[in-house]
């Protein structure tokens, strides 16, 4: 029988470390009321110090969630021009689960104008679309 009290303990990590691609990417963001703001479309990552090259002892950290008009570029392929996107700041995200939470009003963040306009230009067009059901 192998004894695993001498294995080294794992370094201590200032923060959660997660897979970006399987729980930020693509996830609806939702205000505290739980109202929807956009989805995650790409992140902006740092590493600290403004490292250029990926130290294993100094993993990425997110800036921010950038969302923008990407449907085209998933269509046909290429990227946008990161003028194009909006960033919403890491520090207003509250929780991270099958949502992303942010603990802000949608309306305070730019990204929420297209879920505000197909809301009033579209959904409320449709009879009944301007209340809750019943």
């Amino acid at each position: 029988m192998s004894d695993h009290t001498n294995l080294p303990m794992p370094p201590a990590v200032a923060g959660r470390i997660m897979d970006a691609g399987l729980e930020l990417l693509d996830r609806q963001i939702l205000d505290p009321g739980g109202v929807p703001v956009t989805t995650v479309d790409d992140l902006e990552l740092t590493t600290p110090d403004d490292l250029a090259h990926l130290d294993p002892e100094k993993p990425p950290v997110v800036q921010a969630l950038l969302t923008g008009p990407i449907l085209m570029t998933r269509i046909f392929g290429g990227r946008l021009p990161d003028s194009r996107f909006v960033r919403i700041p890491w520090k207003v995200v509250a929780d991270v689960e099958t949502v992303v939470k942010v603990g802000v009003a949608a309306d305070s963040l730019d990204a929420s104008w297209t879920e505000r306009w197909v809301r009033d230009h579209v959904i409320a067009r449709i009879p009944g679309g301007r209340h809750d059901p019943e």
